[in-house]
């Protein structure tokens, strides 16, 4: 347990995550423009976005403006921790939805919450959150795995140990990369495990279509557009797979058969026999 005391200093200024609208301006909470108005520093992913949405809002900043974003986000958290130190109110926007969240800021939080700094929130619209609602999915279980790796061999590392994943699962991907991505999952998960592809959420052309990662591999092959999150159905219950040569050898061949390759395979089984991977592999290269 941390020995930082839970009230953070009374000199301290006060870190707000700002949720910002997904799509409509509209959605926007009202005090989200209390809260970018009465700012003393406001740090945002995209200045000219902020710009727009303070123009929609009907608001004018009076406090100071700051970039904010991945590729100044470690150079510029000290500045803002510096800032915050010192009395002042920080309000941090992201592009759309809730900083932090596959967004800039959690190192500004980290830092605040490690030098005692109070840190709240502006609840807003959330891709996620929308995305699982619409998706006609279940969603009693659920988690967030952002987005997937760029790179083929990893992205198929990545998917086939979520294999077995029972929970429902939300991803986020680019639109130029959500065909090679449902072929993957479909690769790791099967063609008819269901899924939907949400695009443009809250927006003009918002689009939800659902069909199993097969069929939604093909119909992403058209083009995408705009921005995507997938849902997907968790796997079914399995048994956990028992820790001996000849049924750690079975469930690999099976997930063989399956398409997968072999060391997807091992790695899966691992998983479920609860074994180290190692221990697979040489029982089935034995």
């Amino acid at each position: 347990m941390s020995e930082t005391p839970s009230s953070p200093p009374n000199s301290a200024g006060v870190l707000v995550l700002a949720g910002t609208p997904i799509g409509r301006p509209d959605d926007a909470p009202p005090r989200l423009a209390e809260e970018l108005a009465g700012a003393d520093v406001v740090a945002a992913e995209d200045t000219r976005r902020l710009k727009r949405l303070t123009t929609d809002l009907g608001i004018t900043l009076s406090g100071r403006v700051l970039s904010y974003f991945e590729g100044n986000e470690q150079g510029r958290t000290p500045q803002l921790l510096e800032a915050l130190l010192s009395g002042d109110r920080v309000v941090l926007v992201t592009d759309a939805g809730m900083p932090s969240v596959s967004d800039p800021g959690y190192r500004l939080v980290a830092a605040a919450v490690e030098a005692g700094v109070r840190v709240t929130a502006v609840p807003g619209p959330s891709a996620v959150l929308t995305a699982l609602a619409v998706s006609g999915l279940p969603v009693d279980r659920f988690c967030f795995e952002g987005f997937l790796p760029r790179k083929a061999g990893e992205r198929g590392r990545r998917l086939a140990s979520l294999a077995g994943e029972e929970r429902t699962m939300v991803f986020f991907e680019a639109p130029h990369r959500t065909e090679a991505a449902l072929a993957a999952m479909a690769q790791a998960f099967g063609d008819e495990r269901p899924a939907a592809v949400c695009r443009e959420l809250t927006k003009t052309h918002e689009e939800v279509v659902r069909g199993g990662l097969g069929e939604l591999a093909a119909w992403a092959g058209e083009g995408v557009r705009g921005e995507v999150t997938v849902v997907v159905q968790g796997a079914e219950a399995t048994a956990a797979v028992e820790n001996t040569p000849e049924a750690l050898r079975a469930a690999v061949a099976d997930h063989e058969s399956e398409g997968m390759s072999r060391k997807d395979a091992i790695l899966a089984v691992a998983k479920l026999a609860g074994v180290p991977k190692r221990e697979v592999y040489e029982v089935v290269h034995r």
